[in-house]
Order: structure tokens, then C-alpha cells, then sequence
């Protein structure tokens, strides 16, 4: 048993010999002494309860002690943060996490105002969920950003409730942030797929009209060439049929454009130096520069090769360069640089939004001119989106861009700065084919050393007859279907004859690349050379043609027609 506290014993003591004696004789000495051993033995019972109640007592007390420890062990340590705010919206209590994600030490918080720790933008968001919380008893929830010194501002999420008391409102301080970054970068590829959709809608629709609109075009830029070369036009004629060509040509490029932000234009890698590419366009590049704006050529030593087609490493640099010139009011600099770059894995800016890790040709072309907003630059690369005058642009210039880059597998990136200009900087992969890179221009003549004769197939008749009248032009005899099937049979009853197949794409029945594989089956001699506006897809590989596809994109000169004979008859053993 244990000792009690001497004074509690002395006073028990004490009570339960003032209770013997006040009590009245018991009758009969036998019944007087029967009754007191039963007094004491309550006594001791009664004794005993005391003490264990006093040890339950003592026992609750550190239970509640234990219990007080555990509960500020997870009021301090919680993952979230708690707070309790007067009326006034002062801090009267935080945890060890709320006070962290304040980016204070708690003991500076006790008597602080929240309300400073809200940015500006949201304090009238916090203003009103306090006062909700204090003028009914329902959960109250807002979400504000906090500004905490020397850190990056947090997104959380207060959710509190007015205590029983009714004096404080006691709040959970729950860290979004992550979730708001994951949320911002779902909207931002929300907007990428929209973006990708209308992209492929638009495609979709330039490929559609591209190979009858192109047609087209070839008919009218045929005719014009043959007339151009007759002998006997006056010179007011001459001038109207260039006139003629220029506007059919610009109408041709306007399509290209299309197919190319659209990522349908069938293109042929070969191996480049894109200092030699650029080089060769210098003079070109100066002509669509005004003399006031200085053209800075900066290339790269030891360029590492790339591999693309070198019409659309022409349209992209000239893009790009038209554009710089159009953000340039008056006076200023165009600056375009080549230079090897190696992007790791955790390069910062770039491979997170941008590409993947590896080698890469970085080509720059920098503008002194009057640079863009954000909310410009998000934008540039829309297809039809321009801040130029109306018919002054088409829009297409940038998106034209940037669907070269991706179809070549690169990534571009813009730097602009109102006022201080803009850079556009194209990471395209660096190639480790071994090849010899092809020269920047072709410098064949007009017409082929030798006669050749073409097995030429297209559907649109008109077409059919002034491309028949082209290649007679060049030296070429020329055997002409209107479908795979007279072109089987021409093939059949000539055999070795012909040197080469000139073939539209797309032909009802069957179209010019099957047409092409039952041919070379049966004469392996035979030389292919495909035309079309459209489509790549029917060509190769997400519109990519390897080395032994050769192409004509419609509508062509006649200059256009003889290089592509020469390039397709030039290993020819016939």
C-alpha cells in the first residue's frame, strides 16, 4: 500500500476518532466488541478506495500530460499548417509548417497580421474569407499566393471555421503549389494540342486543295515559260507574260508555306554545310535587305553537317532574316551565326519545353529592331497571326518556320525584349552520316546532253500536255499516259527504251509510288523522278525522301525540270 501524503493520514485519522467516540454505547459488551473490528475494516476499505482513487487521479493527470505532449507533437510537426487568426486577422497561434510556409520563425508570427503575406492580387480574396468565417459557422475556403522574403511566392489553400468559443478562426494552411504548376502546364498543353489540332486541320485543308490548286498553277506557269522562250513576242508581251510568272510564282510559294507550317511539304535530306548554304545565299539575302539594316555573318568553325532539304534551309533562313528586317523601323543589324552546341539532359531554358539532349547546329539570327510583348510572342508562330499592316503579311512567314524545324526533328526558341530586339535561335540535330554535302545551287544548264526518253504520267490533261511540252523543249523524247495503266503498257512495249519515269503522285486507281514499285520490278534500269503539290505522305516517310527518291515539287519551271532530270539521270548507266 502506499504512504499517504502525513497531513491527508492525520486529518483521516483524526475524523474517524471523532466518529467512534460520538457514536452512542453499543448494547452488550459481546455486540461492542462484534462492532468494532467490523468499523475498522471499513475504515481500512474506505482507506484503501481513497488511495485508488488519489493513484486513477495522479495516473489521468500524466495521461493528459502524455496525451497534451502528443497532440503538440502533431500540431507542431504536421505536414500541414494550422493557424488560428482574431477577428482582426491577427496570428495568435501557428505551427512549426505554417510558420515555414510564411517563411518566418514562429516565434516572430505571435501578434503579426496575415494579411501582409498575401500578395496584393489576392487580399480581397483572404478580406472576404475571413469575414465569412466570423459571420457564419461554416467552413469557409479561399486559395491566395504567398510573398515570402528572398523565396518564390507559394500557392496555398486556407480552409478555416469559427472555434465554439466564437473568438478565433482556426485554419489549415494546405501547399497547392504543385498542384497550380501541374495545372498551368495542363493548360499550357491543352493549348498545344488546340494549337496541334488546328494545325492538322489546317493541313488537312492546304493538303486538300494543294495538288488541284497546284496543278494549276503549272499549267499556267508552263505556258507562260514556253511562250516567254518563242521567238518573235514583242517586248510589252514579254514583259506581261513575267509579270504573269511572278504572280503565278508568288501564289506557288504561298502554297509551299502552307504545306510547310503544316508539315506536309515532301522534302529530300541530303547532307549540308550550313555555313556553305548560308553563304551562297548571301547576295540573295542582301537584295530583301533595305541598305540601311547591316547584314553580320558570323559562321561557326568546324561546323558539324546537318541533314535537311536545302530548299527548306533557304526558306527558313530567309523567313527568318524578312522577319528580322520587318521588326528593324529604320536603321540597324541583322546578325546570323552558326556555332556547334552539346545540350545535357538538365540544360535549363531549353530541353525542358523545347527538345532532347544531344548534338545539335545552332543557327541565330538576331534583329536590333523593336522586339515583342509576351503576349506577341506567344503567339508568332499561329498560322495567319501578324502585327504587320493588312496586305503587308500573311502570316505564314514564322509558322512556315517553325513547321521546317519540326519536320527536320529541331526546336526553336525567341528571346525578345520590347524595345532591344529579338533572337531566334534554331537547334537543328547535327548529322553523322558520312556523306558529301551537296553544293548550295545547282549550276546545270537547260537542256541534257543526249536524248533521253521520259515515260511521263499525269492524270490532269492539260498539265500532261505542256509538261510533254517542257521536256521536248529540253531535248527529251517524251511518251505520255493519262493513267497507271498506259503507263504499264507503254513501259511493256518500249522496255529499255525508257531512261526514266516522270510520275504525279496522286492518280486515281493507283498512285505514283505503287505505280513506281511494279515498274522498277519488271525494269530495274528504270530512273524515277515523282512530282506533286501534295502529298508526302504517298512519298516517304513523314513526307522524308531518302537518297534514291528523287522529287519535283509542282508547280516547276523549266529551269526547275531540267535539274531534277539531271539529278535523277545523273548515275544512270544508259
Amino acid at each position: 500500500m502506499k504512504d499517504r501524503k502525513p497531513n491527508a493520514e492525520a486529518d483521516l485519522r483524526s475524523r474517524a476518532e471523532k466518529r467512534l467516540t460520538a457514536q452512542a454505547p453499543l448494547s452488550g459488551a459481546p455486540s461492542s466488541a462484534n462492532e468494532l473490528p467490523r468499523l475498522v475494516h471499513e475504515l481500512q476499505v474506505h482507506q484503501i478506495e481513497l488511495e485508488m482513487q488519489n493513484d486513477e487521479l495522479v495516473n489521468s493527470r500524466a495521461q493528459m500530460e502524455a496525451l497534451k505532449d502528443r497532440y503538440y507533437e502533431f500540431y507542431d510537426f504536421s505536414p500541414t499548417g494550422f493557424l488560428s487568426l482574431d477577428a482582426q486577422g491577427s496570428i495568435i497561434q501557428v505551427n512549426l509548417n505554417g510558420a515555414r510556409l510564411l517563411g518566418r520563425e514562429r516565434s516572430q508570427l505571435s501578434g503579426q497580421a496575415f494579411a501582409p503575406f498575401v500578395a496584393g492580387v489576392d487580399r480581397t480574396a483572404y478580406s472576404e474569407f475571413l469575414q465569412l468565417v466570423f459571420a457564419t459557422r461554416d467552413r469557409q475556403t479561399c486559395e491566395v499566393a504567398l510573398e515570402r522574403r528572398g523565396q518564390p511566392p507559394l500557392h496555398v489553400q486556407i480552409e478555416g471555421i469559427q472555434s465554439s468559443a466564437g473568438r478565433e478562426c482556426r485554419a489549415v494552411l494546405l501547399d497547392i503549389t504543385g498542384l497550380r504548376r501541374a495545372e498551368d502546364e495542363r493548360v499550357k498543353l491543352q493549348g498545344q494540342l488546340l494549337q496541334a489540332q488546328k494545325t492538322e486541320s489546317l493541313g488537312h485543308l492546304a493538303g486538300g486543295i494543294a495538288h488541284d490548286f497546284n496543278n494549276m498553277l503549272g499549267v499556267i506557269i508552263g505556258h507562260v515559260e514556253m511562250a516567254l522562250d518563242s521567238a518573235g513576242i514583242s517586248p510589252t508581251v514579254h514583259d506581261d507574260l513575267l509579270e504573269i510568272r511572278k504572280a503565278a510564282e508568288r501564289a506557288a510559294e504561298l502554297t509551299s508555306q502552307l504545306l510547310a507550317f503544316a508539315r506536309l511539304q515532301p522534302v529530300a535530306p541530303r547532307v549540308l554545310d550550313l555555313n556553305v548554304t548560308i553563304a551562297g545565299m548571301h547576295t540573295m539575302l542582301r537584295r530583301l535587305i533595305t541598305e540601311t539594316i547591316d547584314i553580320d555573318w558570323r559562321p561557326g568553325d568546324g561546323l558539324w553537317m546537318v541533314k535537311m532539304d536545302s530548299g527548306q534551309a533557304h526558306q527558313l533562313l530567309t523567313n527568318l532574316c524578312i522577319n528580322a528586317r520587318d521588326a528593324i523601323a529604320d536603321v540597324g543589324r541583322i546578325t546570323v551565326r552558326t556555332q556547334n552546341v552539346s545540350l545535357g539532359a538538365r540544360d535549363p531554358g531549353v530541353l525542358d519545353t523545347h527538345g532532347t539532349a544531344g548534338d545539335f547546329v545552332l543557327l541565330t539570327v538576331t534583329d536590333t529592331g523593336r522586339g515583342m510583348e509576351p503576349d506577341i510572342r506567344a503567339r508568332i508562330f499561329e498560322p495567319f497571326f501578324t502585327t504587320k499592316e493588312q496586305g503587308k503579311g500573311t502570316g505564314l512567314g514564322l509558322a512556315t518556320v517553325s513547321g521546317i524545324v519540326s519536320q527536320n526533328q529541331g526546336f526553336i526558341t525567341v528571346e525578345s525584349v520590347p524595345g532591344q530586339g529579338s533572337t531566334f535561335k534554331v537547334y537543328l540535330p547535327r548529322c553523322t552520316d558520312h556523306g558529301v554535302p551537296l553544293p548550295a545551287f545547282s549550276t546545270v544548264d537547260h537542256t541534257l546532253p543526249d536524248a533521253r526518253t521520259v515515260l511521263l504520267v499525269e492524270d490532269q490533261i492539260d498539265l500532261l500536255d505542256v509538261t510533254r511540252s517542257m521536256l521536248e523543249r529540253l531535248g527529251c523524247r517524251v511518251l505520255t499516259a493519262a493513267t497507271p495503266g498506259e503507263a504499264i503498257g507503254l513501259a511493256e512495249r518500249h522496255g529499255r527504251e525508257v531512261n526514266l519515269l516522270l510520275t504525279d503522285v496522286i492518280m486515281p486507281g493507283m498512285n505514283g509510288r505503287d505505280l513506281a514499285k511494279r515498274l522498277l520490278a519488271e525494269h530495274p534500269h528504270l530512273r524515277i523522278l515523282f512530282m506533286s503539290g501534295y502529298t508526302a505522305d504517298l512519298i516517304g516517310s513523314r513526307g522524308l525522301l531518302d537518297d534514291r527518291i528523287h522529287f519535283l515539287q509542282k508547280p516547276f519551271l523549266m529551269k526547275n525540270l531540267a535539274d531534277k532530270l539531271w539529278e535523277a539521270l545523273g548515275d544512270a548507266q544508259v
